[in-house]
This record gives structure tokens, sequence and C-alpha cells, in this order.
């Protein structure tokens, strides 16, 4: 019941109460309907709630809902890490930000007398729970309820086998958590394992003494080679890597779509352009000048995507395995696909000359770029061709191939003036423009590492890339007109506390940051081009990019604040991408497409928890990657100990500098007690390390040169020594200091001008990096 009016303005306590009473249901309107307030007194209110968010005692979640800080979300993944004293289960969330948060709550598992089956769980096990609030004093933040297990606890170990003399060995687990607790292996368990060897071992039953014991169960060669690099990864973070039997029998016996109930697009010379290495082709495109006469100057886009809901039925085997997966995880050697490559890499893949079934969106732009309509169709489809990113390029810039040169001026030059209209679009939308490199680790034939390079961003990446966005929120769209539940993809405004550090930040650099009224990507633009070309544009970006919020999944749309847009689904991909193959399923249901639909009963809180187990998934792949290039860039470097490179500080820690090597992209160590003789201490403001003597800074986004002086392939790590002299930020006689330690805007300015003129003055060459002595030219690296 809502309060009296007469009551008077709601005080800071009464609604931080209400909010914690209502956990992830409150918003502007709910506490105006609670307390009475009328229209008049919205502003007041949202002055008040501005400022509860700004002290910390309130937070945003999403675009519209108000949660108490540090509030768990009413659906979450969690690890079951142990038991308390009176031996109920502990969870922490499976995602937490441990460099930006506080410690994790503690979670206690409530487990019913009767609880049903597959909800029984365990210390070790990961389960999706839902969460409630429990009262000060009861020992844990939160009780969960356990909606699924997804992992049970394992006995099996992954490591590397060290011979001993006498026969078998011991194992060196790879797990960091395991760090230091070896296990014993007979000889006669051994299975014949070299030293060196990675192998996957069974937990013996313990003898009460000395090690534990275990059985070597399957090798798989030297820790030499690539293959077993990404095996530690895989194993690590416990990514299926076989799928089920009842799975494989699904697909073998699945059958190449029919023109049964789709439409005849096959004369449509729709097109596939991917990487050339790419190993299924999904997505197929195709562009024509509108005819209509009041559409002057407008284009028709056709975007096909493979109909995978025709074969992967909700509730089947093959669903099962792929959502149990998320989404599919690419290494340097190999992929593990979300699902099995009689799906993904032939009744799915839109071959040249083939018949395929396909869900298509058809959409119609004006001459400035905006989408005047879109429609859905099922079809049956056959690509003209198979393009790379450069091979398209190249036929547009005047170089075409046999290939390329019939389809230029009928398929290509179509496409890119439609990309074209579509660019206007975009930059009237202006996204945020952090065009980011990625860098490439190219292998050789025995799958160590050749090179790593950075692939050239071009037209054709941006006009596929456009394209699928404008496919995703047309299905976002028509899923909402149709009033059906769909998984959005989501990415959240920067929090209060991130743009007044980004604001602080840029302060000691003078470069303004103005905020007034409603954030949007275009403010964090304007910073990005005030920095464009200067000394400190790198450090800037890379700042600009750690402000930002993650991208999710989640059944509750706050919008895609890096795309700005209001709805955004991701729907181009349902080879590798879960979330895909659900929208997919909801526009069959909402279109009366035909089989493969999405259930009559799929509710929106049972799409919640699958957008949890996927945005889990994905951060699981993505450290995968990221931890098997390290790792096979470690091993790499290991034989060149003493050599020196190039690089620009990555990040600034208490511990100390982390360093990206310009060649590799290598991130390394320095640790703060090797930087010299002085204190250095942590300054966050400026993301630096200062000698608390000499005012020496190192800072994020600086070019310098280091010395390896260790490198560890199996943890991926690579320790540094710092070669480059810091900049002085200024002489311990001259600083004049503000009560917050920093130095006066007038001394800022003069640091930025006097480390220009020494940038400009070194115009020193990059050292070797090689013990040879021979010089070797860097590239320009950018965030």
């Amino acid at each position: 019941m809502s309060k009296k009016r007469d009551q008077g303005f709601p005080s800071r306590e009464a609604i931080v109460a209400f909010v914690r009473a209502n956990p992830g249901k409150v918003g502007t309107k709910e506490i105006a309907r609670e307390f009475g307030l009328k229209n008049a007194d919205r502003a007041e209110l949202k002055r008040l709630l501005r400022e509860l968010i700004g002290e910390g005692a309130v937070r945003k979640s999403g675009r519209k809902t108000i949660i108490e800080t540090d509030t768990l979300p009413a659906t979450l993944i969690a690890d079951i890490t142990g038991r308390d004293s009176d031996g109920e289960l502990i969870a922490r969330p499976a995602e937490w930000d441990e460099a930006e948060q506080s410690e994790p709550p503690r979670i206690r598992i409530h487990t019913p007398r009767h609880a049903r089956a597959g909800a029984s769980a365990g210390v070790g096990d990961r389960a999706l729970l839902r969460i409630e609030r429990l009262h000060e004093g009861d020992g844990a933040a939160y009780r969960g309820r356990v909606i699924k297990v997804l992992d049970k606890a394992r006995s099996r170990v992954l490591g590397i086998f060290r011979a001993l003399p006498g026969g078998g060995g011991r194992l060196i687990p790879i797990d960091k958590k395991q760090a230091g607790r070896e296990l014993s292996i007979a000889d006669a368990d051994s299975r014949e394992a070299r030293d060196g060897d990675l192998v996957s071992v069974d937990l013996l039953r313990g003898r009460g003494f000395g090690l534990p014991s275990a059985r070597v169960k399957e090798r798989y060669g030297s820790i030499a080679t690539e293959k077993a690099i990404s095996l530690i990864a895989i194993h690590a973070h416990e990514i299926p890597l076989d799928f089920s039997a009842a799975a494989v029998k699904e697909a073998e016996a699945a059958q190449p779509a029919t023109l049964k109930g789709r439409e005849d697009w096959r004369e449509l010379p729709l097109v596939t352009i991917d990487p050339p290495d790419a190993k299924d082709h999904d997505d197929a495109v195709h562009a024509e000048p509108d005819p209509d006469p009041n559409n002057k100057g407008g284009y028709i886009l056709h975007v096909a995507i493979a109909d995978v809901a025709y074969y992967v039925r909700p509730g089947s085997a093959l669903d099962r395995d792929a959502l149990q997966r998320g989404n599919s995880v690419y290494f340097p050697d190999r992929v593990v696909p979300m699902l099995p490559e009689r799906i993904s890499n032939n009744l799915c893949s839109l071959v040249p000359g083939e018949p395929r079934g396909a869900l298509a969106v058809r959409i119609v732009l004006s001459a400035d770029g905006r989408k005047r309509s879109h429609s859905f169709h099922r079809i049956l489809m056959r690509s003209a061709a198979k393009l790379s990113y450069a091979q398209a390029q190249a036929a547009i810039d005047g170089k075409p191939d046999d290939v390329t040169g019939p389809l230029l001026d009928p398929i290509l030059k179509p496409l890119y003036a439609a990309y074209e209209v579509a660019k206007r679009g975009r930059d009237a939308r202006d996204p945020l423009e952090l065009d980011l490199p990625e860098r490439k680790i190219l292998l050789k034939a025995d799958g160590t590492v050749d090179r790593v390079v950075i692939p050239e961003r071009l037209d054709a990446h941006r006009l596929i890339e456009e394209f699928m966005i404008l496919a995703n929120v047309a299905a976002a769209e028509m899923l909402e007109k149709k009033a059906l539940p769909l998984i959005y993809r989501v990415h959240d405004e920067p929090t209060v506390e991130k743009v007044h550090a980004l604001q602080e930040f840029l302060k000691t650099l003078d470069v303004p940051f103005a905020k007034s009224g409603a954030l949007r990507p275009s403010l964090f633009n304007r910073v990005l081009t005030l920095v464009a070309g200067q000394d400190y544009e790198n450090m800037v970006n890379e700042v600009v990019l750690r402000s930002q919020a993650q991208a999710e999944y989640s059944a509750e749309n706050y919008g895609h604040f890096g795309l700005n847009l209001r709805r955004y689904a991701h729907f181009t991909s349902p080879i590798r991408r879960y979330a895909d193959l659900v929208v997919h399923r909801g526009l069959l249901r909402a279109l009366n497409l035909g089989d493969g639909a999405l259930p009559d009963g799929e509710t929106a809180d049972h799409l919640s928890e699958v957008a949890a187990q996927i945005s889990v998934t994905e951060r699981r792949a993505m450290k995968a990657e990221r931890e098997t290039a390290d790792r096979l860039i470690a091993h790499h470097l290991a034989d060149r100990i003493g050599a020196t490179f190039q690089g620009r500080i990555s990040g600034v820690t208490r511990a100390g500098l982390f360093v990206k090597l310009e060649d590799t992209g290598a991130d390394g160590l320095v640790p703060i007690r090797t930087l010299g003789t002085e204190y250095f201490t942590y300054d966050e403001t400026r993301h630096a390390l200062i000698g608390q003597r000499s005012g020496a800074m190192h800072r994020l986004g600086d070019v310098v040169d280091v010395r390896l002086v260790e490198a560890a392939p199996v943890a991926g790590a690579l320790r540094f020594e710092l070669l480059t002299e810091a900049d002085v930020l200024v002489p311990r006689h001259r600083r004049r200091e503000t009560p917050a330690g920093r130095t006066t805007k007038k001394s800022s300015k003069r640091v930025k001008k006097e480390a220009s003129k020494a940038r400009r003055d070194k115009s020193r060459k990059p050292k070797s990096a090689s013990k040879s002595g021979k010089s070797k030219k860097g590239k320009s690296w950018t965030p």
C-alpha cells in the first residue's frame, strides 16, 4: 500500500529500505507509487536517487532498476566452496570482479528435505541458484536454492608428468589453485608417460600418509606442442570437449532441409564473406537498390542465417549439449564447437552451390541509413560465392580475381553501396568508437608459434558487422512486437563510480569531460577525438575502455550502451552462440514459421536462468582463449631469456607494472620492488606508480623497453625488468601539493609539455628482440 502524501517526502533511509525489501523489482516509478509522489515530485526524487547512487547506498542494475549496493541478482551461477560451522554448504558467485569490488558475498545453500532429482549439490560443484537476501547477523549475506547443478566436482586432474629415476613419477598440476600439491604416480600406473608429457590422471584412494596417489588416464603428448597448451585451458575451465553419444546420434541422423514450408530464395545471389580460415559459414548477404520511388537512394538488404533451429530442437540431446557449452571456443589450433561438425560444418554451413535452409531478414533502408521496415522469412537458399574479407575488399579496390571479377558489378558494388547508406545511420546513432585491434597467432606445421599479426581492419569487416547489427536489431524489435520472451544482448552504461574515476583521470591531462544530462557514447567519443594524435592517446583509450561495463545476456532489456541501441539481441550466429538459437526459436514461434519453434510454455524466468548460464560460459571461453594465447607465447619466448623488447605499460597496480610487448602482444609483470632504490606509491587517479623521493612516474600507456627475466609456459606468465627511465613528474623541491596529494593543474600542464618534448627528443630505435643483437623495427601499438 502506498504511503499517504501528507506524510511528506520520503527520507533517504525509507527509500533505501524499500529498495532492500524489493530486490530487483524497484525503479523510479515503483518508488513514486509506493510513497504517493506526484509528477511535481519526480524531479526531487531523481535528484535524491542520484545522490544515493553517488554515495554508493544504492546502484543501478540496467537502465530502470535500482538495487542496494552489492545486492546479487535474483538468479546467478555460483561455485560451492565449502561448509560452515553448522555443516551447511557455502557458495560464492562464479563471476566476481575482485579487482574493483569487495570480497564476494557468502551464499548459504538451502537444501529442502525432499529435494528434487538433479538439485542435490556438493562441495566443488557449480550450480544455478535462486537468491534471497538474509537479515544481518545470520553469518551469510544470502540464501540460495539450487535450481540446477551445472558441473559436478571432478576427481580427474590435469598436469605435467615428471619422471623419477627409479620409475613412476610425480604430477605437477596445472591448476594454479592446486599449486604445490603434487601427486605420486607409480610406475605401473604411468601408462608409459614420458617426462614433460601433459597427462590427465584419476585420483586413487588415499593411504593416510605420503603424497596422494593417482593413475594416468590419458596422455596428450609433450607440453612443447600447442595442442597440449590448448588442452590445458579446456581442462582448467571444464569446457566440454566430447559430445554425448545421443547428441552425435541425432546429428548423424539429421537430413538436409527441403523446400517444404520455406520460401524459395535459391536464385537470389547471396554471398558469404568470412575470414580465410573459417570452417563454417553461417551468414550470407545481398543488397540491391530499392525500386520504390518513395525511397529514392534507399536499399533493400537481405541477411540470411543458417537455420540451426531446424536441426536442434528444444529438449533434444543436441540442445542439452549446446546449452552446456553455451558457445564455441576458438584456439589457435582448434575450435571446440557448440554443435557437432555434422551440423556446424555441413548441414548449416552455407557453402556455394548447395541448397541450405536459412532464416532470413529483409531490411529496407532509407537514403539516410534509417531502417524503414523489415520482415523475416524461412527460406531455402543457395550461396553464390564464398569470399574472404581481403578478397572482397581487393575487388572493390580495383584488384578482382577469377572469383570476384564476375561478382563485382552485380553483387559486390551494391553491397558496398548499401553499406555506405547504412553507415550514415550508424554515424547518426554515434555508437562508442573503440576500434581495438585483435592480434592473431599464426602457427607452424608442428603447432608452435610462427608469428603474431594484427589483421588489417577493412571496410569488408565493417560492412558485415553493420549488416549483422541491423539484423540483430530487427530480431529484437520483432519479438518485442509479438510480446514474446527473448534473450537480449545488453550492455549497461558505466557506473557513477567509474565515470567519476575517469573524470578525475582526465583532469590530470587537462582533458575536459563535462557531463550534462544523460550519459551517451558520444560523450566518450568526444574525449577520444580530443586526444587523437597526442602522446597519451593510447593511454586514454585504455582508460575509457576500462570505464565501460561488460556486455552480457539478459531476459530483461536495459539496452546496449556501447552500440547506443534501445533493444538488441543476438540473431546472426546460432551455430556458435546459444543465445542466437533461442532468438531463432522465438521468431519461428512468433511468425508461425514451422518446426523448431520456442515451446509455448517458455517463460521469461526460465530464459533469465539460461541467460545467466550462457553469460558465464561466454566469459569462460574468453578466459580460456586468453590464457591459451598467454601460455603459447610464454612457451615461444622461453628460450629468449635476457632479450630486450619494446612494449607499452598496459596495467598499473600496487604489485607493479604490466607491460604488453609490441611485437607479440604478450603481457608480463615488472614487480614494483625492481623499479629502483626509492619507494614507489600507486596513484589510482593517474594510473601510475610515482617515486616518493624523485617524483619519477611510470604511467599507463607509456612506451618502455624491458628485458625478459623469466618465462613460465605452463602458467602463461612472463616477468620483465624495466630498462626505460621514468618521466619525472615534478622535482620534489618544486612540487606544490593539493590536500589530496596531487600536483596542481599548473604543474600538470608543465609535466605534459616537458614529457611531450622528452619523447620527441628521444627518437631512439627499438632495442633488439633477440640475443643476437640484430635490430628489429617494431609496429605501433594501439589498445
